[in-house]
């Protein structure tokens, strides 16, 4: 059942009204997810303007492919992936993801305690991932909040695993240096 205002009584019948290019639907769709994959967009490119370009943009690749959507596995699971793949092609575009190559191959693997993530709420969390360079706040977002690994992450990114697990460690590091200058 949907829980928002619509004329749809579920998902299933959203979806079909989609597949025919209704308009209410589209914006029924639009209205439903948008909050949720505007965070999204955000935790990826740190800033609300460019993260609204990237949600409309998602949305349109949503209604020009919402036909692959198969049904196996959840829907709201086969948009994020949209929206995660519309986000990382934005950072590429602008060379953000260059940057991470070159920052992890200059330096040491980074160890941090693994209680850094313990002690703030998701809120805060939510807060100092917006404000994380980006190189980390990319690999920090498919790892830790999406759950990709770091195979994936390399092949997605086009960088080695230990690029990726560098760029994770560091992203620790940053924000356990964010936490101390908060007195946590």
């Amino acid at each position: 059942m949907i829980t928002s205002k619509t004329e749809f009584p579920d998902e299933k019948e959203l979806l079909r009204a989609c597949l025919k290019q209704d308009p209410r639907a589209q914006r029924s769709l639009y209205e439903l997810y948008s909050p949720k994959m505007l965070s999204l967009c955000i935790r990826y490119v740190g800033e609300r303007e460019r993260a609204r370009d990237i949600l409309h943009d998602g949305f349109i690749t949503v209604f020009e492919k919402i036909e692959s959507y198969n049904g196996s596995g959840s829907f709201e699971g086969w948009l994020r992936r949209i929206f995660v793949n519309t986000a990382l092609m934005s950072l590429r575009k602008g060379d953000v993801l260059k940057y991470t190559e070159e920052l992890s191959e200059s330096g040491k693997e980074l160890t941090v305690e693994s209680s850094v993530l313990g002690s703030i709420t998701s809120t805060e969390l939510m807060r100092l991932i917006s404000t994380m360079p980006a190189g980390f706040r990319t690999v920090f977002n498919l790892y830790a909040i999406e759950g990709y690994s770091h195979q994936e992450i390399a092949k997605e990114l086009k960088i080695s695993e230990g690029s990726s697990r560098s760029q994770l460690s560091r992203a620790r590091v940053w924000l356990q240096d964010r936490l101390k200058e908060k007195g946590r």
